[in-house]
């Protein structure tokens, strides 16, 4: 259930109180006994992410070229990927050459 604040007309005080979605807007002030109204709040907003623009507005390749400079990829090197069969395939040929 949600909690609404109320805002008394007679005595100006405010309180919160724990009502379910069909609560009529206008109750009354525990304090005094006149009408309090229901005080209404603007929602919270969060933006998540980069940026609210850069990924709901424009195209993948401007929002890329406006993110500055990317980091290069990594680069990996044939001799690299496979270490393990090239030491076996150097250790048999030096072998074969020394003996």
């Amino acid at each position: 259930m949600p909690t609404y604040e109320y805002l008394c007309e007679g005595c100006a005080h405010r309180y919160e109180k724990r009502e379910g979605f069909d609560a009529p807007a206008r109750q009354k002030c525990p304090s005094c006994g006149k009408r309090a109204n229901r005080v209404l709040h603007a929602p919270p907003i969060v933006f998540k992410g980069g940026g609210f623009y850069k990924t709901d507005s424009r195209g993948t390749s401007s929002a890329s070229a406006d993110s500055g400079p990317s980091p290069a990829p990594a680069e990996t090197k044939p001799a690299e990927a496979k270490p393990a069969a090239a030491a076996k395939d150097s250790g048999s040929t030096e072998a074969a050459a020394a003996g």
